[in-house]
């Protein structure tokens, strides 16, 4: 059954990717991003591959721009099938180096951002006692990691708000909600991350500075067993899945590793000390 499907932050990567896949299943895909004079790349792929898309603006960080594009969709289809929280920023700088504005900027668009668009479409799923919401998260928001604490934060939180609606909402009215955890993805995602750290001064010639180093070289060259990358298009087949599922999951990671990484934290470990030598060795090569 094809599916009204609304689709945050597709100006680039898993957005992309999450859109193209969407409409070739037959779905009405409203993709939507921030910035429109970003859709260059979002419409020649969507060409390329013979789909028809619906583009508009929608600000995560906005309110009114979100309930413009939901009620719109509303007016058009009678409904939302399926919400895809997956607008979302990267952040690499410590707690100690992290501006106040740089903090809530993070918090406001990867935790606030996905709670404003869910508010917006829970009333129409209600009412209409079925839906999906889907939020993607990250390994981050089960395990903390290097230099990512205040990204893992809001993962964490984000982790928080989609199991506590799954825990009444979900049952009582009918609606299906499902935190997705991919681990790296092949994208401009982490290009702009760096970028960003670099157009902001770069970390300082601290005691930091060094493990930064370990961890920057060693997150390409470990000895897990899989590979920590996958493509977006990879990523984006894992979450189809859960949109296709009848009876979907609360959580679903993406990728071999991100299962491997993840049951440092789902595993018997009451007192962290799994998770903080996987982090020593794996990422910062301390002995």
């Amino acid at each position: 059954m094809a599916k009204t499907i609304l689709i945050t932050g597709c100006s680039s990567g898993l957005g992309v990717a999450l859109a193209l896949g969407a409409a070739k299943n037959g779905h009405k895909v409203y993709a939507t991003m921030r910035n429109l004079d970003k859709r260059r790349v979002l419409d020649a792929a969507a060409a390329e591959a013979g789909v028809d898309l619906e583009v508009r603006r929608l600000d995560v960080q906005d309110m009114a721009s979100i309930s413009a594009v939901v009620d719109e969709i509303i007016a058009n289809d009678g409904r939302i099938d399926t919400l895809i929280n997956n607008a979302g920023m990267g952040f690499v700088r410590t707690a100690e180096q992290a501006s106040e504005e740089e903090m809530q900027q993070v918090t406001d668009i990867n935790q606030m951002g996905v709670m404003r668009c869910t508010k917006a479409v829970l009333p129409h799923m209600r009412k209409a006692r079925s839906g999906h919401v889907i939020a993607v998260s990250s390994v981050g928001g089960l395990v903390g990691q290097p230099f990512n604490e205040i990204y893992c934060a809001t993962k964490f939180a984000v982790e928080g708000f989609i199991e506590g609606l799954a825990s009444y909402v979900g049952p009582a009215f009918g609606i299906n909600f499902t935190v997705v955890e991919p681990g790296g993805i092949a994208s401009e995602f982490v290009n702009n991350v760096m970028a960003h750290l670099e157009s902001t001064g770069g970390l300082p010639e601290d005691e930091y500075l060094p493990l930064f180093g370990q961890y920057r070289d060693t997150m390409g060259a470990t000895e897990w067993e899989h590979s920590p990358y996958q493509t977006a298009d990879d990523a984006a087949a894992a979450v189809l899945e859960v949109v296709e599922s009848d009876d979907p999951p609360v959580r679903k990671r993406t990728s071999p590793w991100a299962e491997e990484i993840c049951s440092l934290k789902t595993s018997a470990d009451p007192d962290g000390k799994k998770m903080q030598a996987m982090v020593v060795s794996d990422f910062l090569g301390l002995k």
